[in-house]
């Protein structure tokens, strides 16, 4: 086993704290925030996550449904469900779980999101907006990256980050996201050419592939900032983007489970409380 050098960034630390900052402010407010879950089938994993989100809503304070249609439910159905709650007036986040199953096509079921609604930050118009500096719901796994360096004190302000992962739920937006912290970003992927090089550049590495220890020692600098937002399943273990024997060149990294993914669900709660002030003024 590597010895553990570098200082771990723990994910449950920082969705505490953001749990009782939200539990604070939303004491305050005049009206409960709501926020809407939209799970198709009995997926266990979908299950799993929305089941996670709906704790931490309890524990902060929001009001928070879920509305579970048939696996079998067909598009149009289900883009009628999305409309309605638009409407609503009540309704002030929406949450589809994805994936959806296979007979459905996720891509206008995102964008049929009210963009004042959309906690998961990917509809066109929010996109758009966190890409032009705009006030944008943005995806909750990137703004639980930089809740995360916040909570420990760790300012990305000119340095180099190497995030990689080019998805629209994590490795775009993040880019985005640093950029607006005036870091200088490279996005790289799974086929970007010498890849080691590429990382080893990184003062900051974001690893968000989905590849079992994709990101080992060898490709790291010493004293590196690593953040592991990979998940894959080996055997009974879930492990993340980096090996084990990074521990002992970063400076500080995220564990895997207890990391990112606490923060990401804290994020969804963060963006239903922002999402509710600004529809309710």
């Amino acid at each position: 086993m590597t010895a553990r050098r570098a200082e771990v960034l723990s994910g449950r630390a920082v969705a505490d704290a953001v749990a009782d900052r939200l539990l604070a402010r939303i004491g305050e407010l005049p009206f409960t925030p709501r926020l809407v879950f939209v799970r198709v089938g009995e997926d266990p994993a979908s299950v799993y996550y929305v089941r996670s989100k709906q704790r931490f809503a309890k524990r902060v304070g929001v009001d928070a449904e879920t509305m579970v249609l048939p696996e079998d439910v067909d598009q149009a159905t289900l883009m009628r469900t999305i409309a309605e709650l638009n409407a609503d007036d009540r309704t002030d986040a929406v949450l589809v779980q994805l994936p959806l199953p296979g007979h459905l096509d996720a891509g206008p079921v995102l964008e049929a999101i009210d963009p004042a609604k959309d906690v998961d930050g990917f509809h066109p118009i929010n996109v758009g907006r966190l890409w032009s500096g705009g006030p944008a719901l943005a995806p909750c796994t990137p703004l639980g990256l930089l809740a995360i360096l916040d909570h420990h004190g760790l300012d990305v302000h000119g340095r180099h980050v190497v995030i990689v992962g080019r998805s629209h739920m994590v490795g775009k937006p993040a880019a985005a996201l640093f950029l607006s912290r005036h870091a200088t970003v490279t996005v790289a992927h799974s086929r970007t050419r010498d890849l080691g090089s590429v990382v080893r550049a990184g003062d900051v590495v974001v690893a968000a592939v989905g590849r079992a220890g994709l990101i080992d020692a060898s490709m790291v600098k010493p004293g590196a900032i690593v953040l592991d937002v990979g998940m894959t399943r080996v055997g009974d273990r879930i492990v993340g983007d980096v090996a084990d024997d990074v521990w002992g060149v970063a400076g500080h990294m995220t564990p895997m489970p207890g990391g990112t993914g606490l923060v990401t669900v804290a994020m969804v709660l963060q963006n239903t409380l922002t999402a509710a002030e600004r529809r309710r003024g």
